[in-house]
């Protein structure tokens, strides 16, 4: 199962997202795995990267995964499950940091969802919409924003659960029972 976890800042994502990715291990007996897209740059990050550890639990294996997520699979048990947070991030080092295209990274996201399947892993991905609020009018940002709504787009139509969190609360807008 491929499932896609969407919402504003702070909304309540992860919780929803590492509840899903423990559904599926349930279902499935294997392993949880976090790839984490961030990096301790600052006092603040690092402290936040501490606590969501700490909050998840020893039963999570952490993969850091700041830019390649298709080789943060290898090794990866058939039938485990796992939690890539965020997508967003992953999206802004794509396009700022490694300097990728649209298309090269819609192509390195479409290697990762086809790899998932592949091997037969449970994927929870998680990330912002950023489409909601008025966005400035810099070149840069439109097209780093463009990017990402592109990366949702394509998530949302391979993905067999879509779920929307609204202050905690998740609202299911595809589901395997629908």
């Amino acid at each position: 199962m491929i499932a896609f976890v969407s919402g504003g800042a702070r909304s309540g994502k992860s919780e929803v997202a590492e509840r899903l990715a423990r559904e599926c291990r349930q279902a499935g007996g294997g392993t949880l795995y976090y790839l984490a897209t961030a990096t301790a740059s600052d006092a603040e990050m690092a402290a936040r990267i501490a606590r969501h550890r700490r909050d998840r639990g020893a039963e999570w294996h952490t993969r850091e995964a700041p830019l390649a997520l298709g080789s943060a699979l290898d090794g990866i048990d058939p039938g485990s499950s796992v939690l890539l947070d965020c997508l967003t991030l992953w999206a802004s080092r794509a396009r700022f940091e490694a300097g990728f295209d649209s298309a090269t990274g819609t192509a390195q996201f479409e290697a990762l969802l086809v790899a998932t399947r592949a091997r037969s892993l449970d994927l929870v991905v998680v990330s912002n919409d950023l489409n909601e609020a008025v966005l400035p009018g810099d070149l840069a940002t439109r097209g780093y924003v463009a990017f990402l709504q592109c990366l949702h787009r394509q998530l949302a139509r391979e993905a067999d659960r879509v779920v929307e969190v609204v202050a905690g609360i998740a609202i299911d807008w595809k589901s395997p029972s629908a």
